[in-house]
């Protein structure tokens, strides 16, 4: 009996995994998220709530897919530690994300890569620490989009797809010894699906061990009206990209409604794995100008100044005046806190 959790939806993205019909546990995981410039307040005796987070708007749009593997409960845990090592980093490292420019691309493409490999290296550490975890490991298909740009750091056969004009392509490798075969010429396109050495990978987080993870990255501009979509390959071996590019484009914007179209038809189709997707509209980020409200200790009147959302010379702190004045509110909707 399939089950199916809740969907996971954003604005534009939505995201939904399900164990299939013949797992007992569902060892995938995935991520919707968006980076943003925040502000933390922990103490004042300014008029502000403590420990209430001010955000600005988002900056980018992060996706990530994982497919755990490694018996009963390893691959899930894999996959989670993975996960948790990469927000965690990600969150450390928030300055290469909202100041992405192309002068220092080929060093923000090394830090996606050392993202992977520091995640590898924590599952190969948590596994050598407890004997039922040993050889535990995951995929992992991560999508960072900054309009017009977006990077795909890949490891495993999870997949991710652009689905442009009606067209599906895949953008990342599947790392299995069948694809490596094919490439080779010791095994033909057709027999690739068939073959005994589609499901064997060389290339996870975690694993054996044996050899130095290899993070695949790739970039892509994008053009609007296109659609993305990662995927685990409990999906991905059951449809051809022919069928997601149909049901992606007629589902339009109604994300939800595609994904729980695509694993109905990956259960329909056989479901022995778990099932993940994840659907995105990528879209222009809005460039909006903000007005702080700053109100004094003693109730004064709110003082109002602006500034450009894409200004990244606009430093908060001179915002703040000798009276003691802090932001209280942000006028975009988008950046109220909570």
């Amino acid at each position: 009996m399939s089950s199916t959790s809740p969907e996971s939806c954003a604005r534009n993205a939505c995201g939904l995994t399900d164990i299939g019909r013949r797992r007992t546990e569902n060892q995938d995981q995935f991520l919707i998220a968006e980076l943003r410039k925040s502000m933390l307040v922990h103490s004042t005796s300014l008029l502000v709530d403590n420990e209430v987070p001010l955000f600005g708007n988002a900056r980018g749009q992060l996706l990530i897919v994982a497919d755990g593997m490694g018996g009963h409960a390893a691959g899930r845990r894999a996959s989670s530690v993975a996960m948790d090592h990469l927000i965690t980093e990600l969150l450390n490292r928030m300055h290469w994300f909202l100041h992405l420019d192309r002068d220092h691309e080929d060093d923000f493409i090394d830090s996606l890569k050392d993202l992977l490999r520091q995640a590898h290296a924590r599952i190969l550490s948590e596994a050598a620490d407890d004997d039922s975890q040993r050889g535990m490991g995951t995929t992992l298909t991560m999508a960072y989009i900054v309009w017009p740009r977006m990077y795909v750091v890949h490891a495993g056969d999870s997949r991710c797809y652009l689905i442009r004009d009606g067209q599906c392509e895949q953008l990342t490798t599947d790392h299995t010894l069948a694809r490596q075969l094919v490439e080779s010429g010791g095994l033909k396109p057709e027999e690739e699906e068939q073959s005994r050495w589609s499901n064997v990978l060389w290339n996870v987080l975690g694993g054996s061990g044996d050899q130095e993870l290899i993070a695949e990255v790739r970039r892509t501009d994008l053009v609007e009206g296109d659609m993305v979509l990662l995927c685990s390959d409990g999906l991905s071996r059951y449809l051809s990209t022919d069928t997601l590019a149909g049901v992606v484009s007629e589902g339009c914007s109604d994300h939800s409604g595609i994904c729980h179209r695509l694993v109905g038809l990956a259960n329909a189709a056989g479901g022995e794995d778990n099932i993940t997707v994840v659907v995105c509209s990528p879209e222009p980020q809005k460039t909006s100008d903000h007005a702080l409200s700053f109100r004094g200790q003693n109730g004064s009147e709110l003082q109002v100044q602006r500034f450009d959302d894409d200004d990244d010379e606009t430093d908060l702190s001179q915002l703040l005046t000798e009276d003691g004045l802090m932001p209280e509110d942000f006028a975009d909707e988008d950046t109220l806190p909570g």
